[in-house]
């Protein structure tokens, strides 16, 4: 075993798990005051549920067996998961590493329904959400199944984790229907700063995300690293220049998004596509995520909250398909288009296709299955009274409340 590797990948797997804490305050600041506690504890749960069902079930269903579209048991509770031996890393730090990713997957799909959905509804859709979405895709794109087979390539999670849990977000907030205000307020984020703490945190994060897929300290860690970071500096400034344009002048919450929007597309190609394409993926990506999020989400009266969608899967799917162009054959071994790649680009949006329909519709069955048992969002006047106080009894600000002096 390579000791430097191994502490590489612990490190990494400590900074993806970093990422939903992070996305809990990048969230919370976003929604409004009398909902920050549900709209983190949502994030914050997956931490638990996620964890103990990558344990029991997760992990061996993603990566063990032959199967196209799942894995076996043969590796439940890390049966037979070495601590000490494997390909590179031991197994069992892979297991590990693999797990944050879950846990920041269903952390994502939350955003859309803030402030309306119950968390009890919620919880129970995240369990059979990992277990017949999650895991699957997981095993279908990096554990030799369907996917793969196929001749796709996802670096660190484009279809795993974005466009999946984007979809699936969307269908939740369709199901789920939209806030009580939607049509009469305009929601505005009530704590900046939260936002400034979770997209830098995010950020940070995602360097362990993407670089740490390389399973390795070489080469291919850094130019992760360098293209991870080059897009979403890129993606930034071209949203503060959308917003100068459109609006007079930059925000901070826009310029964040901008951030963030450019770390997803980054995330499928950040080891196969070369440094200077890294740069085009981020400026192109602000003003397709823009447009949706500004214009198209409102015409078709879409209430995606947080705007998981508009983010994760809007700029997961264009991701996708910038690596199946600008895939290079010297940094990852795969020609994109640009390259003469043509299998690879039409591979790409298969399996981008592939995964909208199979997270939307299996999205669109357990959450209809689970609304047929128990009631999956609050009244209109709890929803008025607020998320932190109905759901949770708590209040994050007492002074606002009465509560406090």
């Amino acid at each position: 075993m390579n000791t430097g590797n191994i502490a590489f990948i612990l490190i990494c797997s400590g900074m993806v798990f970093l990422m939903t804490p992070a996305l809990a305050f990048f969230y919370g600041g976003l929604e409004r005051r009398k909902n920050i506690l549900n709209t983190m504890m949502m994030v914050i749960c997956t931490m638990g549920l996620a964890s103990v069902l990558w344990v029991a079930l997760g992990y061996t269903l993603s990566f063990s067996g032959t199967g196209s579209f799942i894995g076996n048991l043969d590796k439940v509770f890390f049966n037979h998961v070495s601590m000490t031996e494997g390909e590179g890393i031991p197994e069992g730090l892979f297991a590990a590493f693999q797990m944050m990713f879950a846990l920041i997957t269903t952390a994502i799909i939350t955003g859309s329904v803030v402030g309306r959905m119950r968390f009890s509804a919620i919880f129970l859709f995240i369990g059979f959400w990992l277990v017949l979405v999650y895991f699957p895709m997981a095993h279908m794109v990096w554990g030799g199944g369907f996917l793969d087979a196929i001749g796709s390539i996802d670096f660190a999670g484009g279809n795993v984790v974005h466009i999946s849990s984007g979809i699936s977000g969307l269908v939740l907030a369709i199901v789920v229907g939209k806030r009580r205000e939607f049509h009469q307020t305009e929601y505005r984020p009530h704590n900046i700063p939260f936002v400034v703490l979770g997209a830098g945190l995010l950020w940070f994060g995602w360097f362990g995300f993407n670089a740490g897929s390389a399973l390795a300290a070489d080469g291919l860690a850094i130019h992760a690293l360098m293209t991870t970071n080059t897009a979403a500096a890129s993606a930034m400034l071209s949203w503060m220049l959308i917003e100068k344009i459109v609006l007079g002048k930059p925000t901070i919450v826009g310029a964040c998004t901008g951030a963030v929007v450019g770390l997803v597309a980054i995330t499928p190609g950040a080891g196969f596509v070369s440094l200077w394409s890294s740069f085009i993926i981020g400026a192109l990506v602000s003003p397709f995520c823009y447009f949706f999020i500004s214009v198209i989400k409102h015409r078709l009266g879409l209430d995606d909250a947080l705007d998981a969608f508009g983010c994760h899967g809007v700029g997961g799917i264009f991701g996708g398909l910038m690596t199946g162009i600008f895939a290079d054959p010297a940094v990852g071994g795969r020609s994109g288009l640009l390259y003469g790649g043509v299998d690879l680009f039409l591979a790409q949006a298969e399996s981008i296709v592939f995964t909208i329909l199979f997270a939307g519709i299996l999205s669109f069955v357990i959450i209809t299955l689970i609304k047929w048992v128990m009631p999956i969002r609050v009244s209109q006047q709890e929803e008025a009274v607020g998320m932190d106080r109905i759901e949770h009894d708590e209040t994050a600000y007492p002074t606002f409340m009465g509560l406090d002096s």
